[in-house]
């Protein structure tokens, strides 16, 4: 599939949307500007039909005139009509190709290395994806209205000279004077945005919490939390309505001063004899209407502004780079190796492990464990030294030999909604015994039996109605599914009892102690690291001893992190 570039600034990300749509927007331009055209000259058609039928009393005159006016509300209505369906189908289309590409640099198989939350991400792809949208559509009736005061001016003129002066002077004079707030409306509105998605943001991750949150009774402070960040946006939103009302009311007003402006100036030149009844009743009916395009023209600059400030929070999110660096050499087995690697935590740590081996990695340091996971997934570059797999730098690899060879399964659950079977193989490459004998390995079989449906039983969004422990056994089931070469699992166990995990120990042996697979364990657990054919004992960034479980139960260091 080719993908189009980044648009380098908010303003080219506007211009794309026109560009790409721009035979249908040309369509939709065409028909609205025709509707507003007609739309114009439903007060000239009333003037004319006043001085040629009313006054004079002709039928003949009536009939034909009428009839016009019956097709021009014909041409009117339908030409507003098909002109807002194609727009519309336009704003809708164009809403959802910039939410798809927040989407897919948001789950790029590289990742993104963005700092905002879920919720926030979510925001862009809501609230600021439709406000770049919309402003398709407040081009589309901008560029009608535009037209509608030419003919306006046009038509003036053919009626009075004067007139005609007046509104090719004092539209113009309108709308400079409309946009002084326009800057203030970008301003805020972006900081409206951004206040919303971060509210957005703890809301998504209040809820996802709400059970460890009731279990360690930290609700209230929770609450508070989010209470804060809701005033924050509401008072936000009202600074950037506020700011929005300011420029409508000032259009308005300005509008109708002028409109009252140039009625004042018809009825002069009507009571002097210089236009007729009918010309008086046009200029009237065409000042009246003139309000509604002043109107629209005096929003474009606002729509834009609050456009241009989504756009540019979606653009610099799409700019943020990958998470995981990519090359383009392949990994020849899949040995991972770490030579005087420096990261967080670490000082010049080494470490490998022989293939089909089932490494025990004990870290004493929480931090230094994390570090090492998230150096082993590539999302972490080493300060110095290298990790490599298969002799080649992790981040000299493709995507795909990476993704062949190695899996890193993080201490974080996620689980998404759907079935338990979609959660395990989200692929659907294995049967029913497949999965079954995955669900004993991962002591996950007291969850299928949850429900009579049990793999096709219904997950919610995260597996919110699911225990910490019934979570993370089903993620273990989704990495054992996998079958890889090298598998690294990072703390799988933590919200199990002890009974569940020793199941789950003996699982894993089962799964991943036969033939060429390479499994890394870094976790404290004694079950597990029972299992390992080595250990080893990370302390201070480096490896301080290594040896079986049962051979380093007697180091003072290891007793103290494992079996405490």
């Amino acid at each position: 599939m080719v993908t189009s570039p980044i648009p380098p600034t908010a303003w080219a990300l506007l211009l794309r949307g026109l560009m790409r749509n721009r035979w249908p927007m040309a369509a939709s331009f065409a028909l609205l500007s025709l509707w507003q055209v007609c739309e114009t000259m439903v007060p000239v058609m009333i003037g004319v039909i006043i001085d040629r039928a009313v006054t004079t009393g002709e039928v003949r005159e009536l009939v034909i005139t009428g009839l016009g006016l019956v097709l021009l509300f014909t041409v009117l209505s339908y030409g507003y009509r098909f002109g807002a369906r194609i727009g519309f189908g336009v704003v809708q289309r164009e809403m959802h190709e910039v939410r798809v590409e927040i989407a897919a640099h948001a789950l790029h198989r590289r990742g993104a290395r963005s700092n905002l939350m879920p919720g926030e991400t979510l925001s862009l792809a809501t609230a600021d994806a439709e406000m770049v949208g919309l402003v398709l559509r407040s081009i589309a009736f901008t560029v009608a209205a535009f037209f509608s005061v030419v003919v306006a001016a046009v038509l003036l003129f053919s009626i009075d000279v004067v007139l005609g002066l007046v509104v090719v002077i004092g539209v113009p004079l309108v709308l400079l004077l409309a946009q002084v707030v326009t800057p203030a409306i970008s301003r805020r509105t972006e900081h409206q945005q951004a206040t919303i998605a971060e509210a957005t943001g703890v809301a998504t991750d209040l809820i996802k919490g709400l059970r460890v949150l009731k279990g360690i009774g930290a609700e209230a402070v929770a609450g508070s939390r989010y209470r804060r960040l809701s005033q924050h946006a509401r008072t936000a939103s009202i600074a950037s309505t506020s700011s929005y009302g300011l420029m409508t009311g000032l259009t308005a007003g300005l509008s109708g001063l002028f409109l009252a402006v140039v009625a004042l100036i018809a009825g002069h030149r009507a009571l002097s004899g210089e236009i007729t009844v009918g010309e008086l009743v046009a200029v009237v009916g065409l000042t009246q209407y003139l309000a509604e395009p002043l109107g629209m023209l005096g929003d474009i600059s606002a729509h834009a502004a609050r456009s241009h400030a989504s756009a540019r929070r979606i653009v610099t999110f799409l700019h943020t780079p990958p998470l995981v660096e990519a090359g383009g050499s392949s990994a020849g087995s899949h040995e991972l190796t770490l030579r005087g690697v420096h990261a967080p935590g670490m000082d010049g740590l080494d470490l490998t492990s022989a293939p089909g081996e089932i490494l025990g990695l004990a870290v004493a340091d929480p931090t230094t464990a994390g570090s090492l996971v998230r150096l082993l997934a590539g999302e972490l570059p080493p300060g110095a030294g290298v990790v490599a797999l298969g002799g080649v730098p992790l981040a000299e690899l493709t995507t795909d030999s990476r993704h062949a060879q190695l899996l890193v399964s993080p201490h974080h659950v996620d689980l998404f909604e759907g079935t338990l079977r979609s959660n395990v193989d989200p692929l659907s490459a294995l049967d029913d015994a497949a999965l079954q004998t995955l669900l004993e390995a991962s002591s996950a079989v007291d969850v299928a039996a949850l429900d009579p449906a049990g793999l096709d039983q219904p997950v919610s969004a995260d597996a919110s109605t699911w225990s910490g422990g019934q979570r993370q056994r089903i993620a273990l089931a989704r990495a054992l599914a996998v079958d890889i070469p090298l598998l690294v699992l990072h703390d799988p166990t933590t919200a199990v009892d002890a009974v569940t995990e020793h199941r789950i120990a003996a699982g894993i042996r089962a799964m991943r102690g036969t033939g060429r697979r390479t499994t890394w364990l870094v976790t404290s657990s004694p079950a597990l690291l029972a299992q390992a054919d080595r250990v080893v004992l990370v302390r201070e960034g480096r490896v301080v001893a290594e040896g079986s479980h049962h051979d380093l139960a007697h180091d003072a260091a290891y007793a103290e992190l494992v079996l405490r």
